[in-house]
């Protein structure tokens, strides 16, 4: 018996090493590349001198009650830039919800504004004005203080039956923080800057992690990005869809750690979720497939890489322990040195570019998916571009899968068409792709968008562009 235990100890333990990405060798010198002299550091930003460290934040736990009342009023589909506290979809059953909802959101603001004031103050007096007097501890503010910001809101009532019923009783949803800047230097002289506990609407949805971080990244010159779409062999109606898309999510060195996607990277925002095997794992294949030499120079000399099997590897740039899926997920949640290796390829790696481009591709490009629908007791199949054909259908599409994984409802949607208009076959149904997209309609409305082909449309009848395009949005 023990013979067969030991047996067994042996077998796992050339498994483990066998599935091991990276050497004992490997290892330390990324340790040593990581521990080098002002390659990380850790600061208050510069304004916390006059007026102090503190900040009031959503809290995570607040933003998860939020998401579930959002998804309670009826609304559990709509895009993560909704305000949960907008008009539900139903009155059933929320009266009065909204308005309490907004009332503990004030309340918790002021109360946390009022610790914020105390602290702040506490800490210019004694850090920056008498930095050699003692310090006293922070303590919560007396009772009938103010803060100088915001005045005191209405008593809050108590939170109605039915609210508590469907979604529990709330934590607070919102405290103090100290906001802490880190930054993080190559040698090639090139550095990143981050800031934790990012700052979001006091009513957002889908914060998780206030040591997550975010950059949107750096918008490239038209011609620059025109050579990347094409050198990933994208057609020119895919280039106009994923740079329309793309705006609602990031450029290609965008980075973002801090919400439901866990880590989120590029272009159109390729995540980890939690198991690390999801669309950031295949671009991380795609580019050690396609360019092993410049995977190697963008990831794995600094701890970054992949299995075989399509599963996230990082190595701990303090110990080199070598984790992957959710450890290693979690760990790029937490360390922001991670963090901008995947912002450094995103800004100076054309492979790491590229192999975004053609994973949103065969991933996300919704043109080829087939469709399967039963209609009056028959099986009606085809594909997505007999039916939707112009660029602002396939965006709206685009949009939807990018940003919820799917193109749900258009089965539904297309069903409903077809009943409504008699029609026989899917391809029929192309006739009437303003309607459905239309009702698909999900961050922007792509068939007010001048360039892009609208149903009905050639290419040769799209507006040209303005010569100075907006800015894009606030990063999500």
């Amino acid at each position: 018996m023990k013979i067969f235990a030991l047996f067994v100890l042996l077998i796992c333990s050339m498994n483990a090493s066998a599935q091991s990405l990276f050497s004992e060798s490997e290892r330390q010198k990324v340790v040593d590349f990581w521990k080098a002299p002002d390659r990380y550091d850790i600061a208050l930003p510069a304004e916390a001198a006059q007026k102090g460290p503190w900040q009031v934040r959503l809290t995570p736990e607040g933003s998860v009650w939020l998401l579930k009342y959002q998804v309670a009023t009826g609304r559990g589909g709509a895009p993560p830039t909704t305000d949960p506290t907008s008009s539900p979809k139903t009155n059933v059953g929320v009266a009065g919800w909204k308005e309490w909802v907004l009332a503990k959101v004030a309340c918790d603001r002021w109360f946390a504004q009022t610790l914020v004031d105390s602290a702040n103050a506490h800490y210019v007096e004694t850090t920056i004005r008498k930095p050699f007097e003692t310090s006293k501890p922070l303590k919560k503010p007396a009772t009938g203080e103010k803060p100088a910001l915001i005045p005191e809101p209405p008593a809050l009532g108590t939170i109605p039956t039915s609210l508590m019923l469907a979604v529990g009783s709330p934590p607070s949803l919102a405290n103090a923080v100290i906001v802490k800047e880190h930054t993080i230097k190559f040698d090639e002289g090139d550095s990143y800057v981050y800031r934790d506990n990012v700052n979001f609407s006091p009513t957002y949805g889908y914060y998780r992690f206030p040591q997550g971080v975010a950059h949107e990244g750096t918008p490239l010159v038209d011609e620059e990005r025109n050579n990347l779409f094409k050198a990933a062999g994208l057609s020119e109606t895919e280039q106009h869809v994923m740079q329309k898309v793309s705006k609602l999510e990031g450029s290609f060195d965008a980075v973002n750690t801090y919400d439901t996607g866990y880590v989120s990277i590029g272009f159109i925002q390729f995540a980890s979720l939690l198991d690390g095997k999801q669309s950031l794992s295949s671009v991380l294949m795609q580019e050690k497939r396609a360019n092993l030499p410049e995977f190697e120079k963008d990831f794995r000399r600094f701890g970054i890489d992949v299995s075989t099997l399509g599963v996230m590897t990082v190595l701990d740039p303090a110990t080199g322990k070598e984790l992957d899926g959710t450890d290693a997920v979690l760990k790029i949640v937490d360390e922001k040195r991670l963090v901008a290796v995947f912002q450094k390829a995103g800004k100076l790696s054309s492979a790491f570019r590229i192999a975004q481009i053609m994973v949103a591709k065969s991933t996300y490009w919704a043109g080829e998916d087939p469709i399967e629908i039963t209609l009056n007791g028959s099986k009606l199949t085809g594909k997505i571009s007999d039916v939707i054909k112009s660029e602002a259908g396939l965006a709206t599409l685009f949009d939807r899968k990018v940003n919820r994984g799917t193109i749900n409802p258009f089965p539904d949607v297309l069903l409903a068409i077809m009943k409504k208009n008699n029609l026989k076959t899917v391809a029929d149904a192309c006739k009437f792709e303003k309607e459905i997209v239309t009702q698909l309609k999900y961050r922007v409305d792509f068939l007010a968008d001048k360039d892009l082909t609208q149903p009905g449309m050639t290419v040769a009848e799209v507006i040209p562009p303005a010569l100075d395009p907006p800015p894009p949005p606030p990063f999500r």
